[in-house]
């Protein structure tokens, strides 16, 4: 997916390792139909989970605003709220993360399209 990041990550850092989160935004396109019908534009909030190496990219160079294309695996898991209802949540985790924002002045952040995979 393609998107741009809506805050800047949460990263926690634990003995075995660190994990970012953070919330992606992906926007379709409107559209008009043949009969002259208007789609109009439609985005969607993913919440996207980076573990180890990843999230440590993430803390270093990722903030609100970024555009991201990332690659994983959708997962859902479930708790129990405080009234005792079951809650769903539905998460990328991440396999892949590409930074498509331009180049920085500075060389210590990687490059456009600089494909980052752990």
């Amino acid at each position: 997916m393609v998107g741009n990041v809506g805050n800047d990550p949460k990263v926690q850092t634990y003995s075995n390792g660190s994990v970012a989160q953070f919330p992606l935004a992906t926007t379709e396109r409107g559209y008009t139909l043949q009969n002259g019908t208007q789609v109009p534009e439609r985005t969607e909030w993913h919440n996207i989970i980076a573990w180890g190496k990843t999230a440590d990219v993430v803390a270093k160079y990722v903030h609100k605003g970024s555009k991201l294309y990332i690659e994983g695996k959708i997962k859902t898991r479930s708790y129990d709220d405080n009234q005792g209802r079951k809650c769903y949540v539905t998460e990328i985790h991440v396999d892949v993360l590409e930074l498509l924002d331009p180049k920085p002045s500075n060389n210590n952040q990687p490059s456009n399209g600089d494909q980052l995979t752990f």
